[in-house]
């Protein structure tokens, strides 16, 4: 199962103004990543950086939060523990997100995953008065006469309830805060070994020797730049 995919890109290739990038789909794993890297050029010897481009998935308003240059192995984590979640738990981590709560960065993103059941979402809620109306005439959180009903302004006590309580309209409905938030992800460290997935490509001796050959050309044709030789006036 594709979570969300993320488009690599050189950096190095892209300094020198080519676009050299491939996609790869999270969760990942370590053959994809060194397969990836090998071919848009990133070996560690030739070009050692990459920054990404762009993403995809089906998480809504998860993209908004992750950077261009995000770790891969905290990228692949999230994707894992994504992909645990069912789907009323995934409405409510894009209700959070929606909110912009607990989204600062892949770290906190990682922890509100590990925190969904400290928030309550209310499917189809996305108006004050339907959410007047479900606290009067469905939760009877307040004794209002059947004879006053009619009359009655569920919106504004729909708005007082929601102010009062914190509470967010989501497009997946309305979201509220129900538990105490825990850290239990406090960084790369706490990745699991089996969710760790970046290493450069596997070069064998022949594809070494071309790598620091270029390395070493690329260097001295740059040297040649910086600092071109002069030539005699005897001549």
């Amino acid at each position: 199962m594709t979570v969300f995919e993320a488009y690599i890109t050189n950096l190095g290739k892209y300094a020198e103004g080519q676009l050299v990038g491939e996609t790869l789909k999270f969760p990942a794993t370590t053959e994809e990543v060194q397969s990836l890297l090998k071919n848009i050029g990133v070996d560690g010897v030739r070009y050692e950086e990459f920054f990404i481009t762009a993403f995809d998935g089906d998480v809504m308003g998860l993209y908004d939060y992750l950077t261009e240059y995000e770790n891969l192995d905290e990228l692949n984590h999230l994707a894992h523990l994504i992909s645990e979640l069912d789907s009323d738990e995934i409405e409510t981590l894009e209700a959070v997100l929606n909110k912009g709560g607990h989204a600062s960065s892949v770290a906190d993103i990682i922890n509100l995953v590990h925190n969904l059941d400290c928030y309550d979402l209310h499917p189809g809620v996305t108006d004050d008065e339907t959410l007047g109306r479900i606290y009067v005439e469905d939760m009877e959180l307040l004794d209002v006469p059947d004879n006053v009903l009619p009359y009655f302004d569920f919106e504004a006590y729909g708005r007082d309830m929601r102010i009062n309580e914190g509470g967010h309209f989501a497009p997946t409905g309305y979201l509220t805060r129900s538990g105490d938030f825990k850290e239990v992800y406090h960084g790369i460290e706490d990745i699991p070994a089996e969710h760790r997935i970046f290493a450069y490509p596997k070069l064998n001796i022949r594809e070494q020797m071309a790598a620091y050959k270029e390395v070493t050309d690329r260097s001295s044709l740059e040297g040649e730049r910086l600092h071109p030789r002069k030539e005699h006036d005897d001549r």
